[in-house]
């Protein structure tokens, strides 16, 4: 008897993409709260991407916490729409805090100290709601990488090649990407969303969507950082938002925008940040569209 079919891997383009518009009647409250553990000594600016993205992705509320010796540099940096907090010394609290989001991003700039990798387990064991784990949050797990298999919650990952051979012990180059990542996600119960040229995001289900926009101007420090912080931005606002791998095609296009005002030089991780509106309205553009097509 032949083994169960492959579920097929899908190319994304923005015909598959709709964002709703918003209720006149809506508030921040129905565009979800996002709860961001980032940053330490000499990295302030990821987490200030990271929460520039969920703001410009369109989240309701942006919660930013960071260690209390970086807090007054971070506070300075960050845009005034986000809520930067210094870490209490009590985990519980930081739980606590967490616990009352719609969705978690670890990791951008973390650090792999004793107090990090401490928060990072219970925060995965604790929490219900999705966990996007990035950067430092991915090392850490990777010297833990059973704590996967207790989670309550769905789990995102968003490594690079070398950060998911920490992962998953496969060895460079990944050679088949696809089915890497397809294994992986199957096995860990969780969502993969392996970065590089044409990002693969592999389901637990098994279906995998390879990504179509990005170019080579996104490959800077800081590009990952927003990704998790919009991937994050839009996980917490559940039915106003997008499922992961559409999160990585807005990034992508995002890019893409920036690179035709600025060029793939130039431009930056900010620059792409800035443009996430207006990639936002092109699919909100797609919903509009669609209803005048079905009236």
């Amino acid at each position: 008897m032949d083994g169960p079919l492959e579920c097929p891997a899908v190319e994304v383009d923005r015909g598959m993409l709709r964002l709703p518009r918003r209720p006149r009647d809506s508030h921040k409250g129905d565009y979800g709260r996002l709860f961001l553990l980032a940053g330490s000594r000499g990295y302030t600016g990821a987490p200030c991407l990271a929460a520039r993205a969920a703001v410009q992705g369109g989240a309701g509320l942006v919660t930013l916490a960071v260690p209390e010796d970086v807090y007054p540099i971070v506070a300075a940096k960050c845009c005034d729409e986000v809520m930067v907090w210094p870490l209490p010394e009590d985990d519980g609290a930081v739980v606590d805090k967490a616990g009352g989001c719609g969705a978690a991003v670890i990791g951008p700039g973390l650090g792999q100290g004793e107090r990090a990798e401490r928060l990072v387990l219970r925060l995965l064991r604790e929490l219900d709601c999705p966990v996007i784990l990035d950067a430092d949050g991915l090392n850490i797990v990777s010297r833990h990488i059973d704590v996967l298999d207790e989670r309550r919650g769905q789990t995102i990952l968003t490594p690079h090649d070398g950060e998911f051979v920490r992962l998953s012990g496969c060895e460079l180059p990944i050679t088949d990407r696809l089915g890497a990542a397809r294994d992986f996600a199957r096995a860990r119960r969780c969502t993969l969303v392996l970065k590089g040229w044409r990002t693969v995001t592999a389901l637990p289900s098994g279906f995998c969507a390879v990504n179509t926009t990005g170019n080579p101007g996104m490959a800077k420090g800081g590009s990952g950082d927003a990704l998790a912080g919009l991937l994050g931005g839009l996980t917490a606002q559940g039915r106003y938002g997008l499922p992961p791998w559409g999160a990585v095609w807005l990034h992508g296009r995002a890019g893409d925008l920036a690179a035709a005002d600025r060029g793939e030089y130039g431009m930056t991780p900010s620059d792409l940040i800035e443009q996430i509106p207006y990639a936002i309205k092109e699919l909100v553009n797609n919903e509009e569209e669609s209803e005048s097509c079905a009236g």
